[in-house]
């Protein structure tokens, strides 16, 4: 072959790599300019999505605005403090020297109308109480009647009166006409009977005996 023949067989090959070469350039060209695009596009989109997603609702500024001036302050409210607890109710009075003097050693049980005032004792020193009770009404046709008695009869917890069909828990009978230390309100006054809370009922019921002196002044 001549040297022409040489020089066209080479042409051709060197076209070709610079087609080549060409060609990959402008290709990867254009995947940087694609992948520009896609990244720019996913940008846009993901910022679209956090605006637009559902469940995932955004407060406006003007929003956040008007909820912290509402408050007065940026702060979610606070709490409203507990209220505080009820104070415990007032123990009763300590015994004078008009109890002790009104109420003799002999005594088992002593009745203080005038200071609602009830208590156990034992050679004239206090075993119970004094406890709080409700007397029946003074100056009338109920009021508890003065003086001293013994104790007559016991019940149990199912006492009802007789005359008035009311229940008597834990009575301890002293009294004519039914006269008893009974459960019963303490804020009602009584049909003439000493009105205990159930646990004091309950512990006069098992502490007086039968006979056992009972005084109410």
């Amino acid at each position: 072959m001549g040297r022409r023949g040489r020089h066209a067989a080479r042409k051709p090959a060197w076209r070709r790599w610079l087609t080549a070469v060409v060609t990959a350039g402008a290709a990867s060209a254009a995947v940087l300019m694609i992948a520009a695009h896609v990244t720019a596009a996913d940008s846009a989109g993901g910022r679209l999505s956090m605006l637009s997603r559902p469940g995932t609702p955004q407060t406006p500024a003007s929003a956040r605005k008007t909820a912290a001036a509402a408050t007065g302050t940026g702060r979610q409210p606070s709490l409203p403090a507990k209220s505080a607890a009820a104070p415990p109710p007032p123990r009763p009075a300590a015994l004078t020297a008009r109890d002790h003097s009104m109420c003799p050693p002999a005594a088992a049980a002593c009745v203080d109308l005038t200071r609602h005032l009830t208590w156990l004792q034992s050679g004239g020193k206090v075993t119970y109480g004094p406890v709080q009770m409700e007397p029946g009404p003074p100056g009338s046709l109920n009021a508890t009647p003065q003086g001293t008695f013994a104790v007559t009869g016991k019940g149990g917890p199912d006492v009802i009166s007789n005359t008035y069909h009311e229940p008597m828990p834990w009575a301890v009978f002293f009294g004519s006409g039914g006269i008893a230390f009974h459960a019963g309100s303490l804020t009602v006054p009584s049909h003439g009977c000493v009105h205990l809370t159930m646990a004091s009922a309950h512990y006069y019921n098992e502490h007086l005996a039968i006979g056992a002196e009972v005084v109410v002044f």
